[in-house]
């Protein structure tokens, strides 16, 4: 349950507060539409003057994320071209 205190409404927005120790809460609407987890690592970066986090997702989460089939030999092919 998200403290009332840290986590203030305004429109569609939603304010966290930083705590002492620079930690913020996600909001657990924003964790449950993007399946982030307890321990769930996230990537932190500024951009601009905002902070953004993004997920982290595992390799095998990532498989088959590119649209259209390439074959391994496509692929063998263009780091190590054949002799001739």
């Amino acid at each position: 349950m998200i403290d009332s205190n840290i986590v203030k409404r305004q429109e569609n927005m939603t304010v966290v507060k930083v705590s002492p120790k620079y930690q913020v809460v996600i909001p657990q609407k924003i964790r449950e539409s993007l399946g982030i987890e307890p321990g769930q690592k996230v990537q932190a970066l500024q951009y601009m003057d905002r902070i953004e986090f993004i997920p982290v997702k595992p390799a095998k989460a990532m498989r088959g994320f590119l649209k259209g089939r390439v074959e391994r030999r496509q692929v063998r092919d263009r780091i190590q071209p054949s002799p001739g």
